[in-house]
């Protein structure tokens, strides 16, 4: 590890517009600065993975089909939706419409880190891409925002990015394994988790009230329809709270 991370050192020793030397490190700094700011994020994750693992068995999955969907699929939320109708037996067509309505939000990540990573080439932007996720994009774009014109903003990227895919595949193994050797690990109540940790995401970004209403309905909402079939209450709520929040925020403009 410690030989890994040494490769993406480099010193400047002369700075030849000033007098003496000047060190300072470059790719290899950012990237361990991008795990370091996610590590909180990374810990809020382990029980989602433990989760995911512990119930893919008993929803139908094989072994290997768990670690594949980890693997390529790499979307907690989903996933676990996926799961659910997997065990219901939905038709596949609906399971795929359900997690791509599920995963629009990534649209909107995309459009706003878009300026930022518009100029970097394809093979970095296919993979940071694919390894988006909630926590990493509330994690970086406060970087890109921060300190716009860092050239290795991309690297800090990929930091955050490789350790929460990581992190995930280990502890949906794990939670494969403990499935397998404590077959009551889904009572324990590690999901509780997941919602803290989305909340503890969301909160910081909530800066006007327009923002606020549109939290608190699409919550209110998400409760009152949560017993629709088909997880189609989480639609309904993002419907429900997107309509109240660009309302309100028509209504502060007229007023």
């Amino acid at each position: 590890m410690t030989c890994s991370f040494q490769v993406f050192y480099s010193i400047n020793v002369m700075d030849q517009a000033n007098t003496g030397f000047k060190f300072r490190l470059l790719p290899g700094s950012d990237f361990l600065a991008g795990v370091k700011d996610t590590f909180p994020l990374i810990v809020g994750a382990i029980p989602f993975g433990l989760i995911f693992g512990t119930l893919a068995q008993s929803s139908g999955l094989s072994f290997a089909g768990t670690l594949a969907m980890s693997a390529f699929v790499f979307a907690g939320s989903a996933q676990f939706i996926a799961l659910g109708l997997v065990a219901a037996g939905t038709a596949w067509p609906l399971v795929v419409l359900t997690t791509l309505i599920v995963n629009v939000r990534h649209v909107l990540y995309s459009a706003t880190l878009a300026p930022y990573m518009s100029r970097l080439p394809q093979r970095w932007q296919l993979p940071l891409a694919f390894w988006l996720t909630d926590e990493t994009f509330a994690v970086v774009i406060q970087r890109y925002a921060n300190r716009p014109d860092s050239p290795h903003n991309h690297w800090y990227h990929l930091g955050s990015a490789v350790s929460m895919y990581l992190n995930w595949q280990c502890w949906t193994l794990l939670g494969l394994i403990g499935g397998q050797m404590l077959p009551n690990a889904a009572e324990w109540g590690l999901d509780f988790a997941m919602p803290v940790t989305f909340i503890g995401m969301v909160i910081p970004y909530l800066k006007n009230r327009a923002m606020w209403v549109t939290v608190m309905v699409a919550g209110l909402v998400s409760m009152l329809v949560y017993s629709l079939p088909h997880k189609s209450g989480l639609m309904l709520a993002a419907l429900a709270g997107i309509g109240a929040g660009l309302l309100f925020g028509k209504g502060q403009n007229h007023g």
